[in-house]
């Protein structure tokens, strides 16, 4: 019987056998997170078209579907129509405050129930969310960052924002304005030190949430499952002049 020092032996020396691809190291972090956040806003806001078409490239290399609109106003046509396309009648959203914006005066009178996450704490308020997430066909959220060499939108979890709504329903779509783009993992890790670094802005949530496409899931065999442990469906909704309201 193997011992488990031997099996750990056996694989170190695999791996010694090749080096990796490149050498690997630990990335610095910022001396100063709130100067280097703010040289990475300053690139990205002549730079942003260029993440733009990359991050939708590399979404929907990954079966997200990409919509762009010219203004918030245009935002609840596109939810009408992916939840009409999905046959969904139940609608989960961020908070408006957190959202930027409200989808039950538009989605409501056509019949659509649009239920709200909670603005505060309270065990009760949250329960029902989730369980009203859990039978929504589609939960739409903001976005607080969107890498775009990889087509992954990041969402940071907190009050009026929780993770159940992008993760429980059977479709997910994120709402973004350009101020959300970036173009690497470097500058994620500078802006998430950014945030943290400020008590006046950072989130009280648990969770950051890295999402590149929708949930997929094989087994042993390698059979491909999409949907087991989060969504089928993936949108992404670019506001061209959303400036970030909607994250």
């Amino acid at each position: 019987m193997t011992t488990r020092a031997e099996f750990m032996g056996r694989v170190r020396a695999e791996m010694a056998k090749t080096t990796g691809l490149f050498p690997a190291s630990t990335a610095p972090r910022p001396a100063r997170p709130r100067e280097a956040a703010e040289l990475v806003r300053r690139e990205m806001a002549e730079r942003w078209p260029a993440a733009l078409a990359k991050f939708r490239e590399e979404f929907e290399r990954v079966a997200g579907v990409f919509h762009r609109v010219a203004s918030l106003a245009e935002v609840p046509g596109v939810i009408r129509a992916i939840a009409a396309d999905r046959g969904a009648r139940e609608i989960v959203t961020w908070e408006p405050a957190a959202l930027g914006f409200d989808l039950r005066p538009s989605l409501g009178p056509e019949g659509l129930a649009v239920m709200v996450a909670p603005p505060g704490g309270g065990d009760e308020p949250r329960r029902r969310h989730r369980e009203e997430a859990a039978r929504a066909g589609l939960g739409v959220t903001g976005a607080d960052l969107v890498l775009a060499e990889t087509g992954t939108l990041i969402l940071v979890s907190g009050a009026g924002r929780p993770r159940s709504t992008s993760l429980l329903p059977e479709t997910h779509v994120a709402v973004f304005g350009r101020d959300r783009l970036i173009e690497s993992l470097e500058q994620v890790g500078i802006l998430l030190e950014a945030l943290h670094a400020d008590p006046e802005r950072s989130m009280s949530g648990a969770m950051i949430n890295f999402i590149t496409g929708p949930s997929r899931t094989a087994d042993i065999e390698l059979t491909l499952t999409r949907g087991v442990h989060g969504p089928k469906h993936v949108h992404a909704v670019f506001v061209d002049d959303g400036r970030g309201e909607a994250g």
